[in-house]
């Protein structure tokens, strides 16, 4: 199944998807050596795991096109693990975070994803762009000016270069902006830090190698929590570019497959010396818009990276941090939705809180995964409390027959049953009360428990009781659980309470 791809996947469109990853691949070198410096490792690790990963899920990756490599929201899940323990137990942490998540296949946790609200998915991208941000801080405080001065015309260049004629179009701008502050800063002999600086870069081509970790349970309660926030962020974000390519493209993904696959990059990212990724939304759409359809798209974007960054390291070398830091901040405000700032007059208040509940908690505990929960279990709450409000009963008295009717309309459920059961009148004289709920949908048991209770309290006072208008699904529930005709477990059930 990983490795059942169609000729049309590799083959359907050569060039494209040749041409789309050699852009692709100019873009991965700034990003990949950047996160590497997020993460707190030697820019070599972030690029060896752009080319693993990128090369690997082209092979066994759920869709087609998508670009995956080392990510700012996987590296800003490592920094405390490289500064607490060192590169080996990131290896570690990678390729556990790759079981997991081929687990997660296994085990079609894919399917989550749709409890992912947008105000949650929104949330999560204002997030990694403030964390992003905020990882360049340290790069432009207690510097010289040159480096203000560097950013500010990195960023010049990275917003208007597009609109140069042909060449705009063609050549990145980030790409453009290494280059030319790079020579600016030889040319002038300016003294900032460079990528040199940051730690050692790849010479030789990537060799498997098992982490030098000792095979304990202590190692394994120390890379645990972290591979497990990696398999989480790397899914959501992984789960989300697909879900937008697949509009973009109008074809489907294979999401299982894109965990599994998913998984297996990052395992072997971390068996050849990388950390651990997931996909890029950024670049993903990079290589859509330039032409790039197919797998072979992914895999000339990892081969290109890697004879680059082999074949060129010394160059890489001189490129001083002011170039990256303005890539970077460029990669912040393109993840952030500006929109969001606008909509917060014109959404519902409970989304709201949902979107600045997610950028809270991910913010102060830089855990992305803890912002992603927190948002769904905030708006799963707030659904449930929504749908609280639209349960309601209506009374129609018959004097004729002297019959209560009592119609119930809306969702009944564990939010709802003590609205449900304050509806009724115990005390009232009637002979017959008839429950109907034709418009109504009982969900769980606490939803049968309460009608149980409504329909036994009314006997007990002397009330013939009829239930019309279940629907199927209820009245399977109903048939399953309920207690009110049964007689032999109505004592057990009213004695309990």
């Amino acid at each position: 199944m990983l490795f059942s791809s169609t000729r049309q996947d590799w083959l359907g469109n050569v060039r494209g998807d040749i041409l789309a990853g050699i852009v692709v691949a100019l873009a991965l070198v700034p990003e990949a050596i950047a996160f590497s410096i997020i993460a707190g490792v030697d820019p070599k690790v972030g690029l060896y795991a752009s080319f693993a990963i990128a090369v690997i899920i082209a092979i066994v990756g759920g869709r087609a096109g998508m670009i995956s490599a080392a990510t700012a929201a996987t590296a800003l899940l490592m920094i405390t693990l490289v500064k607490d323990h060192g590169l080996e137990y990131l290896l570690a942490a990678s390729v556990l975070a790759g079981v997991l998540q081929i687990l997660a296949g296994y085990l079609n946790l894919h399917t989550l994803i749709s409890f992912i609200s947008r105000s949650v998915m929104v949330g999560f991208l204002n997030a990694l762009a403030i964390l992003i941000f905020m990882a360049q801080l340290p790069e432009l405080t207690n510097v010289t000016w040159h480096v203000y001065a560097l950013t500010a015309l990195g960023l010049a260049i990275i917003y208007l270069f597009p609109y140069v004629p042909k060449l705009g179009k063609i050549i990145p701008s980030p790409l453009v902006t290494i280059v030319v502050l790079t020579a600016l800063v030889v040319y002038m002999g300016i003294d900032v830090r460079t990528i040199g600086d940051m730690g050692e870069l790849p010479d030789t081509l990537p060799i498997f190698l098992w982490p030098d970790v000792p095979m304990t349970l202590e190692t394994l309660w120390i890379i645990l929590p972290y591979s497990v926030a990696i398999a989480i962020v790397g899914l959501l974000e992984s789960l989300m570019t697909a879900q937008v390519l697949d509009e973009m493209t109008d074809t489907d993904s294979d999401k299982k497959r894109e965990c599994k696959g998913q998984g297996v990059a990052n395992i072997g990212s971390g068996l050849m010396g990388g950390m651990a990724g997931c996909a890029m939304i950024g670049q993903s759409i990079i290589n859509v818009k330039s032409g790039g359809r197919g797998r072979l798209s992914t895999m000339t974007a990892g081969v290109v990276l890697l004879i680059m960054v082999v074949f060129v390291s010394d160059w890489l070398a001189i490129i001083p941090m002011a170039a990256l830091v303005a890539v970077m901040i460029m990669v912040s405000i393109g993840t952030f939705n500006w929109n969001s700032i606008v909509e917060i007059r014109t959404n519902p208040l409970p989304a709201t809180i949902v979107m600045l509940t997610t950028v809270i908690v991910t913010v102060g505990t830089h855990n992305l995964a803890f912002g992603v929960i927190s948002g769904v279990v905030l708006a799963a709450l707030f659904m449930a409390s929504r749908l609280r409000e639209f349960m309601l009963v209506e009374k129609t008295f018959d004097e004729a027959t002297q019959t209560q009717t009592y119609t119930v309309i809306g969702q009944v459920f564990f939010n709802s049953t003590e609205k449900f059961t304050q509806y009724f009148d115990f005390k009232e004289v009637v002979d017959k009360v008839v429950i109907d709920v034709h418009r109504a949908h009982f969900w769980d048991i606490s939803a049968v428990y309460a009608l149980d209770k409504v329909v036994l309290k009314l006997r007990r006072e002397g009330v013939d009781v009829e239930i019309i208008g279940l629907n199927q699904a209820s009245e399977t529930l109903m048939d399953k659980f309920a207690v009110h005709d049964k007689p032999e477990k109505i004592e057990k059930m009213m004695g309990g309470h």
